[in-house]
């Protein structure tokens, strides 16, 4: 397997065509932030005792199939959505700037940070291009000057709260790399000569439709990808607890607010 330092990525980048026909498209969990998004927002609502105990086990449950892919996409953010329906989205993406500002800016890697900087300043087309929430990725995006955003939003009534809903096509796996093509077609970014950072599995398919795939942190299937195409692959040190130590974390957490005088 071919390895990439940052710097060697960032010097490629310099090396590289200038100007918007480039495109570079960044995933967000594990690419550009150590960990997932949303289980900061779990989180929160587990500290401010918004969170029954069959949403915990539901949402435990779902993450923990996902994650070793036993659970479809779809039905895990479906399942997340249901959780909140009836919430404002204009009172959700306040949380969610709030919890980027307090918990997950310190997550973001900083030499990930660096690669899309040194992409704008080549004048590349920048795209966050993420399967989660708006109110986890938005955030990010514009911290970065990320205004291409490609990631899933919630169905929202005339009055503006959440019906429940995911908005379709789900962005994951195949829809993304199908997202990524259109996107590229409709601004006239050459998706040979662009650029796919993420680390999860199911982006081998996004990572196959442009010329110059980078995987970062790869799980074990997106490495097997790597090393049977000859993708150079950057591994970037975790700025974090790791992830089922988190997932560990907030069950006991929990577990202690469940608790007579848990306070």
């Amino acid at each position: 397997m071919t390895m990439l330092s940052p710097a060697d990525a960032i010097a490629e980048i310099t090396a590289s065509s200038p100007g918007p026909r480039v495109g570079a498209f960044f995933d967000l969990d594990g690419t550009l932030v150590d960990g997932f998004t949303a289980a900061v927002h779990v989180g929160d609502r587990i500290r401010r005792r918004q969170v029954g105990l069959g949403e915990l086990v539901g949402v435990f449950d779902a993450a923990l199939r996902y994650r070793f892919g036993r659970l479809e996409f779809e039905r895990l953010i479906a399942r997340a959505a249901g959780y909140l329906q009836g919430e404002s989205l204009v009172e959700l993406d306040e949380l969610g700037e709030r919890l980027f500002v307090e918990r997950v800016a310190s997550r973001l890697y900083s030499h990930m940070r660096e690669i899309v900087q040194a992409h704008q300043e080549r004048g590349h087309t920048v795209v966050l291009s993420s399967s989660a929430l708006s109110i986890q990725a938005l955030p990010v995006a514009r911290f970065l000057g990320i205004s291409n955003v490609q990631c899933n939003r919630f169905e929202l009534d005339e009055y503006g709260r959440l019906t429940g809903g995911i908005v379709k096509p789900i962005v994951w796996g195949t829809t993304k790399a199908s997202a990524v093509q259109q996107f590229c077609a409709a601004n006239d970014v050459a998706v040979q000569h662009s650029y796919f950072y993420a680390d999860g599995d199911e982006d081998a398919a996004s990572m196959s439709v442009v010329g110059y795939p980078r995987p970062v942190n790869p799980r074990s299937g997106l490495a097997a990808e790597a090393a049977a195409h000859g993708w150079p692959v950057m591994c970037l040190a975790s700025v974090r607890r790791r992830p089922m130590r988190t997932l560990r974390y907030l069950a006991n957490h929990v577990r202690r607010e469940a608790q007579p005088n848990g306070d």
